[in-house]
């Protein structure tokens, strides 16, 4: 594919309208960096960046709507048509102190020195629209040819620079389903003290990313061939290796990343399915009894320890939460035995909000074993045949769908707000899960009365 093959409509008129004003002006506009590499590979692009050989100032003074969003580094926002486009001046950079961002930038005209700043030869190609003229002078299109990610230049000075750019490689190779260039990956161990300076919310940042690809595993192969989890995740890393018992095909992390890579779409369950199996390297335990490996309590083991890493890495508590309770929750081991009593009760210690990212879990668990799993999806699917049922049947699986409330509870025992009020109306429950016939007005509060009998 070439350029001239890319049909008119690919780039969006205000995007030509901001380089023809740039042009009209005396300057030259490049569309670069991430939208040009997706527009090459004919994929969505969401975000064009422009850069420029005009000053900010000189933009500024171009078009009405600008905001200096990061103008010390040579970077405005341009609003046309109620569209934001980022805008940099070329430029070239100073040392990296910090692990993360030049010291210093200064302003250059030649695009190719602006191109050799940038992380990967994908990433460091331009493109005149105006001109039709192509500027790819470290062959990022010959790598995009070869769905391959390589470093521009000495890929140890590229690392060394922003410690970041590892963590973008592996995601790179998972987004863009490209393979890592041999010296490029080689550079990444060498400078892991440069990512150890990555802010945490910048690392979360990226796995977030990652979880988006088809086949997200493809990053995390990378973080652990190349030290990076170690760094960010030392307790999954813990999971190469270790070997299960005779249910399973693979190691703890490769049955991980098969879990991982099942469960499509929604990036904070992705995670959880990462994580699922935290807990197994430090509850592994040989059976003399079964002569296997047992993995005893590693659920709540593993949440625990989810939730200190979700914490360290500034997930929000929305998504910690959701996270830890899938973690504790996820080892559905259903049998047809189960009466209906113990589906009711499944429901409500999963919770009805939380049902469906269990049983899509609990799928991708199965399927990531690595041998024929039909039996285990066949109950699962039972499972929830069984769960809408009870679902449907509008039954009681909380003290908020009971015939009484807590203020019944205080009448009828004469006592004041308390935690007996909750462990009155638990009780009740209970005997409503076990018979939903139970949950009628009358009969709870005689069951209150009889609940205060017993009462210390």
């Amino acid at each position: 594919m070439t350029f001239a093959e890319v049909p008119a409509g690919s780039i969006p008129p205000p995007v030509l309208e901001l380089c023809r004003r740039l042009r009209d002006a005396g300057h030259r506009a490049w569309i670069v960096g991430g939208c040009l590499r997706d527009l090459l590979a004919e994929r969505t692009v969401s975000d064009w960046d422009v850069c420029t050989s005009a000053l900010p100032e000189q933009v500024q003074r171009t078009f009405k709507r600008v905001i200096p969003t990061g103008i010390e580094h040579g970077t405005v926002t341009v609003l046309l048509g109620g569209v934001h486009y980022e805008v940099t001046t070329l430029r070239g950079e100073g040392a990296y102190t910090d692990g993360r961002r030049p010291d210093s930038v200064h302003f250059v005209d030649d695009i190719e020195h602006d191109l050799a700043r940038r992380d990967f030869t994908v990433n460091a190609i331009a493109y005149d629209p105006l001109d039709d003229q192509l500027v790819d002078p470290f062959g990022g299109r010959a790598d995009m040819a070869r769905r391959l990610l390589r470093a521009v230049g000495n890929p140890l000075e590229r690392f060394s620079e922003d410690g970041l750019r590892v963590l973008r490689a592996a995601r790179f190779v998972a987004t863009l389903e490209f393979d890592l260039d041999e010296a490029t990956a080689a550079a990444i161990p060498l400078t892991l003290d440069t990512f150890r300076r990555v802010s945490p919310e910048r690392v979360r940042d990226e796995w977030i990313k990652a979880m988006k690809a088809k086949r997200p595993s493809r990053a995390f192969r990378v973080m652990a061939q190349t030290g990076i989890l170690g760094v960010t995740s030392p307790e999954l890393a813990t999971q190469v290796g270790c070997t299960q018992n005779k249910w399973h095909s693979f190691d703890v992390w490769e049955h991980s990343l098969e879990t991982l890579d099942a469960l499509e779409g929604d990036p904070v369950l992705r995670v959880a399915g990462l994580l699922h199996d935290l807990g197994k390297p430090k509850t592994r335990a040989f059976s003399d009894k079964t002569q296997d490996f047992t993995f005893y309590n590693h659920e709540t083991v593993g949440a625990d320890m989810a939730d200190r890493w979700l914490r360290a890495y500034r997930f929000s508590n929305e998504e910690r939460e959701r996270v830890v309770h899938l973690i504790r929750s996820h080892l559905v081991c259903y049998s047809d035995e189960w009466s209906d009593a113990g589906v009711r009760r499944f429901v409500r210690r999963v919770g009805k909000d939380r049902l469906g990212d269990l049983l899509r879990l609990a799928r991708a668990d199965a399927l990531g074993k690595g041998r024929p799993v039909d039996a285990e999806l066949d109950g699962l699917a039972r499972l929830q045949t069984r769960i809408d049922g009870v679902l449907a049947a509008g039954s009681a699986l909380s003290t908020r769908d009971l015939a009484v409330n807590g203020q019944d509870v205080m009448q009828r025992l004469a006592i004041k707000p308390s935690r007996r009020i909750g462990e009155v109306l638990e009780l009740l429950l209970e005997r409503v899960l076990e018979t939903p016939a139970l949950n009628d007005r009358d009969t709870l509060l005689a069951l209150i009365d009889e609940a205060g009998k017993g009462a210390p």
